[in-house]
């Protein structure tokens, strides 16, 4: 089947980062499935709560399931591999199969510690990310049900076609190919049946077993396990309602057009076509994001790619406070002209201006080697209490001393270094904000696409580029916000070298020679838990 000639560019442009030639035209004001959504967002959240109020007991059935999957695993654990080589591993891998037969509440909140590299121990995280890939999908009649009762009309009466195999199925939901009676080809995002049941009934549980990790397991306290479900638990009800993710998706491609990243484009959301349980929405086309070959052979330059990406995180983030919260490679798409689609607004990055001037502080004290500023930004995002001496943290973990070659440490050193600095940061009460995970969260996939990407960017270059960009575009309010003119101070290289455990000789550094540093690292790691 051929494409139809394009037709004349779409007149809403300048409300958002959306195709030139789309299927309908985005009007805010004629979209019934807006009306009220301020207040069903505020009623969302205001839940939260409720949903995690710990109780004396975990709920009785579902409680009784949990801890019966996760103690099974522990124990198979404990019985066949503790002490052993695999002992890591093993537990590790046990838990990942435990949350999996769980579903989808627990499918989700792993993927979420799959995102937390730096923070829990690489095997659970690298077992984690595993779980994106295991999500079989319900049956096509279960999911037929639920368009037909949200739209109260036959399925046959809305489409012309409609793919019984999805096109991806994720733990909340799954999404289909279709067309329109219309004409229009378009995706049909649908939610999975019980899944509002089950993910009230797991938030209990894990209500009442989050705050028993703490002082338990050290690792366990600096990540912040009643946090961590606190953010889950915020985004997961959001994102079981699909009229606030279709509306996600006109706010961000407001904050991309606004500011001018038009590199990115974001799939128009259908204008009658949205419930709480199903999205209609603009079918978009391209290159897989790690599909490389393809996009070098269609002329497209990788690295400009990752690059455009990486501005409008950040621009978005610290300038508008929002941005998307789950970028993986599932969730975008290259079209041969470069563009970047994305996917998937379920979960959504919203920064209040303290938290959002704090991040905005730590980019230009990370930049500019400021040691306590960035100390205080963290502050104020919440890693330590508000009354910490910044001045003593410096201090008692080296801060103001000379950045040591992690390797050129032996494993035994490795070692040592790791549990003196957890338990100094356990000492001032430090933990992880749980607004800094989807950000992390995020950092670290646009880690993972640079591997794939651009393995020999340069990095020092990048972050000089990147500082620019915001100096130049965005000086004046800087000035403003935070009282620092970045155009009066350079990038200090020596400081972002530090930031990244490599010693002030080295004068270049490639992606590529940074990840063979951190190998380097976690082999020494793995030898010494070997011992």
């Amino acid at each position: 089947m051929t494409s139809p000639e394009p037709g004349p560019v779409s007149p809403d442009l300048e409300l958002g980062a959306f195709s030139e030639h789309g299927p309908w035209v985005v009007d805010p004001d004629a979209m019934p499935w807006r009306q009220g959504l301020d207040a069903i967002r505020a009623h969302t959240r205001l839940r939260v709560p409720e949903l995690l109020e710990v109780r004396t007991i975990p709920p009785l059935e579902r409680g009784a399931r949990v801890l019966t999957a996760v103690g099974a695993a522990v124990a198979s654990w404990y019985a066949r591999e503790r002490g052993t080589t695999r002992s890591r591993r093993g537990i590790s891998r046990r838990l990942r199969v435990a949350f999996g037969n769980l579903g989808s509440t627990f499918v989700k909140l792993g993927q979420i510690v799959s995102a937390l590299e730096g923070i829990l121990p690489p095997e659970l995280v690298d077992e984690f990310k595993l779980l994106r890939d295991q999500v079989p999908p319900e049956p096509f009649n279960d999911i037929r049900l639920v368009v037909e009762r949200d739209f109260g009309r036959p399925l046959a009466a809305l489409f012309s076609e409609f793919s019984q195999e999805p096109l991806a199925a994720a733990s909340i939901a799954q999404v289909h190919a279709a067309r329109l009676r219309t004409g229009e080809e378009v995706v049909v995002k649908v939610q999975r049946p019980q899944v509002g049941t089950l993910v009230r009934e797991d938030l209990a549980a894990l209500a009442w077993l989050a705050p028993k990790l703490i002082g338990r397991i050290p690792v366990a306290s600096l990540a912040n396990p009643p946090a961590l479900l606190q953010l889950f638990a915020e985004q997961v009800v959001e994102e079981l309602d699909f009229r606030l993710e279709a509306e996600n998706m006109l706010d961000l491609a407001r904050v991309l057009a606004i500011t001018g990243q038009r590199k990115l484009v974001v799939p128009r959301p259908h204008p009658m076509l949205v419930t709480r349980r199903v999205l209609v929405m603009e079918r978009m086309r391209g290159f897989a994001f790690d599909d490389v070959g393809s996009m070098h052979a269609a002329g497209l330059d990788t690295a400009d790619i990752l690059h455009a990406g990486l501005i409008a995180f950040l621009e978005g983030a610290l300038i508008h406070g929002i941005f998307h919260g789950d970028l993986h490679g599932g969730n975008l798409l290259v079209q041969p002209t470069g563009r970047v689609v994305v996917f998937d607004f379920g979960i959504m990055g919203r920064l209040d201006d303290t938290h959002r001037l704090a991040f905005l502080r730590l980019l230009f004290a990370g930049t500019t080697g400021d040691v306590r500023g960035q100390l205080a930004a963290l502050r104020d995002l919440g890693a330590f209490p508000v009354d910490t001496d910044l001045d003593a943290v410096i201090v008692d973990l080296g801060l103001d001393q000379p950045v040591v070659d992690p390797t050129s440490l032996t494993a035994d050193e490795l070692v040592r270094e790791m549990r003196e600095l957890v338990t100094k940061l356990l000492a001032y009460g430090a933990s992880t904000p749980k607004d800094l995970v989807l950000f992390v969260k995020n950092l670290m996939f646009l880690n993972a696409a640079t591997a794939t990407l651009a393995p020999d960017l340069d990095l020092l270059a990048e972050v000089q580029a990147v500082y620019v960009y915001f100096a130049q575009t965005h000086g004046e309010r800087i000035v403003r916000e935070l009282g620092i003119d970045p155009t009066a101070t350079d990038v200090d290289l020596d400081a972002v070298k530090a930031g990244l455990l490599v010693p002030p000789e080295v004068d270049h550094l490639t992606f590529r020679d940074l990840q063979e540093r951190r190998q380097l690292i976690l082999k020494r790691m793995g030898e010494r838990g070997r011992r």
